[in-house]
């Protein structure tokens, strides 16, 4: 018998994360306001720690959680030696390879391997 499992269980959350800390930066920047990136992070964020909370524990969304915290503050001091851009881009590779390793790359494939 086939089972799928549900979205949340295959959902990529290093692309998740990747996406929200460009995104958040994007909508900041074109925009002029660094509140409303913040949500657009925000937003992103929450829906990583969901997924998390419900197929990896709390732990793993505490560590997890804390990765991406932290690369959101490094990004502005990394920022300052190697331009915004480039910096939001190299914290959310890293984010990315992180989540991957500690969650994405756990879970089951979408053909059910």
């Amino acid at each position: 018998m086939l089972m799928i499992a549900p979205v949340t269980d295959r959902a990529p959350t290093s692309a998740l994360a990747a996406a929200g800390l460009i995104a958040g930066f994007a909508v900041a920047d074109a925009t002029g306001s660094r509140p409303l990136g913040g949500v657009v992070l925000a937003g992103f964020g929450l829906t990583c720690i969901g997924i998390w909370l419900r197929r990896d524990g709390a732990r793993t969304a505490a560590r997890l959680t804390a990765v991406g915290l932290l690369a959101f503050a490094l990004s502005h001091l990394l920022g300052l030696v190697i331009g915004a851009w480039p910096s939001v881009f190299v914290v959310s590779a890293v984010t990315a390879a992180v989540c991957w390793g500690y969650s994405d790359s756990r879970r089951p494939s979408p053909q059910g391997r």
